[in-house]
């Protein structure tokens, strides 16, 4: 089972002139994104529902998945701005929200933006550093805003962070606390391609690509299309019963004998906002409980806690999400 389904939006033939130009400019968006990065099309469906929702992703793969390539090709695509910030064991708050440094010549203090201040920030191996800069992005991923001295500055519209870590057994790694997990709309696995694509990828090598050199990326789509999608993905409607479902379904981690702590209210709208999402880029105006059910491991995988004992016997966060997805009640 994948993170996100990959289906090709099918177009609503009674929809709004501009939402399904904005529609079409997404679908125009992934096609475009497909060329540089391949076999990772999941991963990317996921990174434009979170675009829809103005929610921030958090990416864990091993290193050399294309992580950091398919983030910088996205704004590129978008024509967003991207700024990247490689968190390290030494890296400072300041280092990624902006400090106020003393200007000589006018012997006045003036705020100097971290890269904070853009449309799509990559924080590449959030893990690496510890918890206090870790918690610098807390304030800007939930206000979409930061506070130096006492003065809060805002920050750009669209503003999504696009955080990578590696796996927490790697060497070095700081796990992120729950407070800033739960920032955190996704939480996307990225896999190892398959044979075939990565046959596609050496072969894309073999012949001069560079991922340093995102030249030839054409931007197809505009922050004026992820409004005008945005907007329409908040009016798809939800039946009663799905509503219940969707509730259902994150009340029952909450009693799961196996999770210390199960999925809050906070997951409980974030798995109605990415399902309506998915609805939209569907071409569907209503939800399913087949939508709820494909997004419940990325927007629920991050927000659950496992017992220690079910951790020793070798229980997950997906397989545990999988067996409440089995006992809760479908509605028809």
């Amino acid at each position: 089972m994948t993170d996100a389904p990959t289906q090709t939006p099918v177009p609503l033939s009674d929809a709004a002139p501009d939402a399904e130009a904005a529609r079409a400019a997404l679908g125009r968006l992934r096609t475009e994104v497909g060329k540089v990065v391949i076999g990772q099309d999941a991963v990317l469906t996921s990174l434009v529902i979170a675009l829809l929702c103005q929610g921030h992703v958090l990416l864990e793969g091993v290193p050399g998945t294309a992580k950091t390539l398919l983030i910088r090709t996205l704004a590129a695509a978008l024509s967003l701005d991207a700024k990247r910030v490689q968190f390290t064991p030494d890296l400072m708050p300041g280092d990624v929200t902006g400090s106020l440094v003393y200007d000589a010549r006018t012997a006045e203090f003036e705020f100097r933006e971290g890269p904070v201040f853009t449309n799509l920030l990559l924080a590449d191996e959030i893990n690496r550093t510890p918890p206090k800069t870790q918690a610098s992005l807390l304030e800007s991923m939930e206000e979409r805003q930061v506070t130096v001295e006492g003065t809060p500055r805002r920050l750009p519209d669209p503003f999504v962070v696009a955080a990578t870590q590696n796996p927490l057994e790697f060497e070095g790694t700081y796990p992120l606390p729950e407070a800033q997990l739960d920032r955190f709309l996704l939480k996307v696995d990225v896999p190892l391609p398959s044979r075939e694509a990565e046959l596609r990828v050496l072969a894309a090598h073999h012949h001069g690509f560079d991922p340093r050199d995102l030249s030839g990326v054409q931007p197809v789509a505009t922050a004026a299309d992820l409004a005008t999608a945005r907007k329409a993905a908040r009016g798809v409607q939800v039946a009663d019963p799905v509503m219940a479902y969707v509730v259902d379904v994150c009340r029952a981690t909450r009693t799961s004998p196996s999770l210390a702590a199960g999925a809050s209210p906070r997951g409980s709208t974030a798995l109605l906002a990415t399902a309506k999402a998915w609805a939209w880029l569907s071409g569907r105006d209503y939800i399913t409980p087949d939508d709820v059910k494909a997004l419940a491991r990325p927007t629920l995988r991050h927000r659950i806690v496992l017992r220690p004992e079910a951790e020793l016997d070798g229980a997950t966060p997906d397989g545990i999400l999988d067996s409440v997805l089995a006992t809760v009640p479908t509605p028809r």
